[in-house]
């Protein structure tokens, strides 16, 4: 099987150091909503700096690189054992070489393990065998601050006026930007999951965050939703850092689960302004990345 160690930790360096082209779009976007000399639009300004510097530079565009959530979409016959290997060995070289800052924390006695290495679920490894001859991995890092003010709602909750329905998902939703104020480093994108149980919600807010912003969830009424929530949010006030403004909330990401009758979990992941995602594809001896 073939080693792709080296070709990891370049994923891992791209996923540090430079936004994909769609967050960066869409940043650039949002200054021209603020008003001139704002706190919002500085704070917009001074982001698009960071992004430049950053991958001119190939440094972490934030101090908190995050934690790694690597999806590998796999054909038959890889070796999972050892691709988990390549992973782990690749984050290690990463960090060694600062992309990426050591991170993992052991929980029980505070001990950094000082190479971003935990047990088996630091980095976090999703693998998902699949029909083809292309090896896919997708890297997501998500910083600590934003996963702070991430929030898990049981429907129906009197407190909101929430009920078991899609009114009652928005209220949801819009109540976890509320709280999140500038904590999260808007703005930022949510990623919703309705349905599931604690930890399948959780999970599936995070996996629709995979997604490129803009696109829409195939069910038009989730989709009116999704379109919703990010207006709604925007007219909080909140904006950039809470430094007030338009821009709250990027784009918001959908997705719907099965859930037993007793439960209505609806799970929100926030993501900061610092939206790092890539992938790499592996066709044959060709390694493209994304």
């Amino acid at each position: 099987m073939r080693d792709l160690t080296n070709e990891i930790v370049e994923l891992i360096r791209r996923t540090s150091s430079s936004l994909p082209p769609d967050v960066e779009k869409r940043l650039k976007e949002s200054i021209e909503k603020e008003a001139p000399g704002s706190a919002a639009r500085g704070a917009l300004e001074t982001i698009m700096k960071n992004i430049e510097l950053s991958r001119a530079n190939s440094t972490p565009i934030c101090q908190d690189t995050g934690t790694p959530i690597f999806y590998v979409h796999y054909p038959v016959g890889w070796s999972t054992i050892q691709l988990r290997k390549q992973i782990r060995a690749a984050l290690e070289e990463a960090t060694k070489k600062s992309f990426m800052r050591p991170n993992a924390v052991d929980a029980i006695y505070d001990k950094n393990t000082g190479n971003n290495l935990g047990g088996d679920d630091f980095p976090y490894i999703h693998f998902e065998e699949i029909e083809g001859n292309d090896l896919v991995i997708e890297l997501m890092l998500k910083g600590g601050g934003c996963e702070n003010v991430g929030r898990q709602y049981s429907l129906p909750d009197n407190s909101l006026g929430a009920g078991r329905d899609l009114a009652g998902v928005r209220k949801a939703v819009l109540d976890a930007v509320q709280k999140a104020q500038g904590q999260g480093c808007a703005p930022g994108i949510l990623g919703v999951s309705i349905g599931g149980d604690r930890g399948s919600s959780y999970i599936k807010s995070k996996e629709v965050l995979f997604s490129e912003m803009g696109t829409r969830n195939k069910d038009p009424k989730l989709a009116e939703l999704e379109e919703r929530l990010t207006s709604e949010a925007n007219e909080m006030g909140i904006g950039p850092m809470g430094f007030g403004g338009k821009t709250t909330v990027l784009d918001t990401k959908i997705t719907g689960l099965s859930r037993l009758p007793a439960s209505y979990f609806v799970s929100v992941s926030y993501m900061c302004w610092a939206y790092r995602r890539r992938k790499m594809t592996v066709k044959g001896e060709q390694v493209i990345y994304d």
